[in-house]
């Protein structure tokens, strides 16, 4: 069975003028022409890998996989790309809702499939879901942009959030939005390119409102995930955490090793740290990424040499395969996903190959046990 630590569920459930984002970013971006030119290049590669070109992530297809819970993103790429505004402007109080109504959806449609799969909202919840057999789908949040506009609405969000269930928060992601520095994750665009197109702002790796956002999840037990940030956000995500007097997990939840120069790509610093402080780390289905300094995957043999390259480089810096998960970022605008991993129906081969390759013990970790020993050990979800 694979926990899937990191899938847009939700993404084939908005209405289509949020989902078609081909068509949403034809108009300009304020003050910013070439900017709105570089998205729609960005836009082409947002489709999907399923069968017949439709969603990868649907409850039938990780019934199919043998996936028995996926962590479902919420996101809203029409407020990060928040054409009304400048690029880089700081959060508004707007998104916060947009998330709210897209947790609705997703509980709703939950709902309405009760006998394939249930919302699960804290970690008992998740296991009585699974052990059903039905697919657990669990909420966690990407882009802290959308929790609020100032300290206090964030504090209040986060609570409200880790209430109704969500794991954890990835703060940084495709664009700065003030409040954490991100890495570069656009595929067709270098790193270097990025960084003249979309600089990032300030000194340092969050903002007062990504330090309160830090804190917030820290008091309200929800997992601060680093994924997109640079590692200047990285190293003052870690110091914010231990000024805290606390040292919860921390987690990667889509993500590759540094094993070529991508920025995006963890370091082997982050991934010690990450390993100390009793974290996962889920390795991408992504072949940007995934393969960035490697051959490229020709077939589905070549694309398990892929990650078994990222479990073999967790396991060297951390000296443990306890921090092994899987990520896959499916529906996530990935495409080309590796190959033979396109979408949820392809997972019960990667646990059969992960299998072949160490034994039944280690990939039932790197599959599903560790991930679930960080979530019954730390996450609180609802009361």
């Amino acid at each position: 069975m694979i926990v899937d630590l990191h899938a847009h569920f939700p993404m084939h459930l908005l209405p289509r003028e949020q989902a078609d984002t081909h068509a949403w970013v034809l108009k300009p971006w304020p003050g910013s022409p070439w900017r709105s030119v570089m998205l729609q290049v960005l836009s082409k590669l947002f489709n999907y890998q399923g069968p017949g070109d439709k969603a990868g992530v649907t409850v039938d297809l990780m019934k199919d996989g043998n996936v028995g819970a996926a962590l479902s993103v919420l996101y809203a790429p029409f407020d990060e790309m928040d054409l009304s505004a400048p690029y880089g402007a700081p959060p508004r109080s707007k998104y916060v809702k947009s998330l709210q109504d897209q947790m609705d959806l997703v509980e709703t449609t939950i709902k309405a499939d009760a006998q394939k799969a249930g919302m699960a909202l804290n970690p008992q919840q998740l296991k009585d879901v699974m052990d059903s057999g039905r697919v657990g789908i669990v909420h966690c949040i990407e882009g802290g942009f959308a929790l609020g506009a100032d300290e206090a609405e964030i504090a209040a969000s986060v609570k409200a959030f880790a209430d109704r269930g969500v794991a954890y928060i990835t703060l940084a992601h495709l664009f700065y939005r003030g409040v954490a520095q991100n890495a570069p994750a656009l595929p067709f665009l270098p790193d270097a390119l990025y960084k003249i197109v979309f600089p990032q702002k300030g000194t340092t790796g969050l903002t007062p409102l990504g330090e309160a956002a830090v804190r917030a999840m820290v008091d309200n037990r929800v997992l601060v995930d680093v994924t997109h940030m640079n590692d200047l956000a990285i190293e003052h995500t870690f110091k914010v955490l231990d000024q805290t007097g606390s040292k919860p997990p921390v987690i990667a939840s889509h993500i590759a090793c540094r094993l070529g120069k991508a920025g995006y790509n963890l370091s082997d610093g982050a991934i010690r740290e990450i390993g100390a402080r009793g974290g996962v780390i889920g390795v991408i289905a992504c072949e940007h990424w995934a393969a960035e300094g490697l051959k490229k995957a020709k077939s589905f043999e070549e694309s398990v040499d892929v990650i078994d390259m990222h479990i073999k480089r967790i396991h060297r810096e951390t000296g443990t395969y306890d921090n092994i998960a899987i990520g896959s970022d499916l529906d996530g605008f990935i495409k080309p996903a590796l190959k033979g991993v396109e979408h949820m129906g392809c997972m019960k081969a990667l646990e059969e190959a992960l299998i072949s390759r160490y034994d039944a013990t280690l990939a039932e970790q790197f599959c599903s046990g560790n991930l679930l020993r960080v979530l019954d050990g730390y996450w609180r979800g609802a009361p």
